[in-house]
């Protein structure tokens, strides 16, 4: 696939985008790209690749004649300058999602979609097939232990890509998971979110709806069995395609042990959680149209513990435990503080959530996240007013939050140096602290924070 063929990535800052354009470089194209601003970790690891643009801000000049492809990130404005001269020069723009089918066509491709659990489910399916030494390209929203990087593309005659629902790019206003054009998909659950982009709840379900109706007349849709939505969604919407439902499996807990059982066996896992145990059932029904048994599946996933992020271990010491999540969903939200408070029923739990994406900073969104907290832990809401005025929002008072979320105790704070604060006043031995959110917390300080609480022990 090697070759030295121009492609310009306009924001390549994203998670992404950066990783597409690492995984490109490695295979001999020309990589170029803009940005107007690049967070940690893409600008690290963009340099560590000589891929970090010099500076910061949109060039038209860097749209040359000898550029055979542009490839256009979500973040990037319909009016973007280079967007612009692209245009104007007649090279191919291509949405991320376009441009991996366009290169990838010839391949088998398998996407996971759902509102909630696609990550942890590529993340598995891709783990087992690296256990089994088999031959494939992958796209996954978060880090896995034994992949250098979230996007691999070579030759491989099948590609595993989790499919986000968002809009492909700015003139391309098709979810991505559509334009993968899977042959095969799974579906693991349905939660309105992005109120930006699908400001109803009904059209954000019509969405899913669009995505089983792409499965070819040949092809195979996994599908969670237990999701209502999902459900109603497939049986509206069945075609010649094969249908297979997944459910949670038999399991147990045991010592703050999850394990799965297996006819006789009980097998020992690193996951944890009910949501896992359904996510897990879903990787395994893929595996399985794959050509791999669930003995296999279960022997090569004992021992994955999770994509980053995703309810991530970051500290235990002294009685403390510490755990970082993407939840920022209402869905996403209940199955985690669900799955801490399975695994640690004895302990102080303390949940922290923070209000960051657009659909949470809604006031006409917020009462999704009603009774997605548990009465019996400690609950605090962070919101940075900072954010909301980046995002142009509107001032959510704590009145509106606590009515949100249905819960009167309900301890809101708005600064990072105030919840630091807090929390060492809460902290004590046998705490399980829960942090969860798609932003950092008002820059919170991960490492000043643990140093902080680790004086209360």
């Amino acid at each position: 696939m090697g070759t030295n063929h121009h492609i310009h990535f306009i924001a390549i800052g994203g998670s992404a985008m950066h990783n597409l354009a690492i995984a490109l470089s490695g295979q001999g194209f020309h990589i170029t790209g803009s940005d107007d601003d690049i967070f940690e970790p893409s600008g690290t690891r963009l340099a560590v690749h000589g891929l970090l643009p010099a500076q910061m801000g949109w060039f038209p000049e860097r749209i040359t004649p000898d550029t055979r492809a542009v490839i256009l990130g979500m973040h990037a404005r319909a009016d973007n300058p280079e967007l612009k001269a692209a245009m104007k020069m007649g090279i191919r723009i291509y949405s991320f999602p376009e441009y991996i089918y366009e290169i990838k066509k010839t391949a088998t491709r398998v996407v996971i979609a759902g509102s909630h659990g696609k990550t942890t489910i590529t993340s598995m399916i891709a783990y087992a097939l690296l256990d089994f030494g088999r031959d494939f390209d992958y796209l996954i929203g978060a880090g896995v232990s034994g992949f250098e990087n979230m996007v691999k593309i070579s030759d491989a005659p099948l590609m595993i890509l989790e499919g986000d629902e968002y809009l492909s790019s700015s003139l391309d206003r098709t979810p991505k998971f559509i334009r993968y054009n899977h042959q095969a998909g799974l579906l693991s659950g349905i939660a309105w979110d992005h109120i930006n982009a699908f400001p109803t709840k009904e059209i954000y379900i019509r969405q899913f709806g669009e995505f089983i109706k792409n499965t070819p007349d040949q092809g195979v849709l996994v599908y969670n069995g237990e999701d209502a939505a999902v459900t109603q969604l497939i049986e509206k919407n069945s075609g010649k395609f094969q249908v297979i439902p997944y459910y949670t499996p038999p399991y147990e807990v045991r010592n703050e042990i999850y394990y799965y059982r297996y006819g006789s066996e009980s097998i020992p896992l690193k996951i944890f959680g009910q949501h896992n145990m359904l996510n897990l059932a879903g990787a395994i029904a893929i595996l399985e149209g794959l050509g791999y048994k669930t003995a296999e599946s279960l022997a090569a996933l004992k021992t994955f513990s999770g994509a980053a992020n995703r309810l991530e271990k970051v500290y235990d010491r002294k009685g403390l435990i510490i755990y970082r999540d993407f939840a920022h969903s209402p869905s996403k939200l209940k199955s985690t503080v669900r799955a801490i408070n399975e695994m640690y029923p004895r302990r102080k739990i303390i949940n922290c959530f923070e209000l960051h994406t657009y659909s949470s900073l809604n006031r006409n969104f917020i009462s999704e996240y009603k009774q997605t907290l548990t009465e019996d832990n400690l609950n605090i809401v962070f919101l940075n007013d900072h954010t909301l005025q980046i995002k142009k929002m509107e001032y959510l008072e704590d009145e509106v939050i606590r009515e949100g979320f249905d819960h009167e105790d309900l301890i809101i704070i708005r600064t990072a140096g105030d919840l630091m604060l807090f929390l060492s006043e809460q902290i004590e031995r046998n705490t399980i602290l829960l942090l969860m959110s798609s932003g950092n917390f008002g820059d919170l300080d991960q490492n000043q924070l643990i140093s902080e609480l680790e004086k209360q022990l």
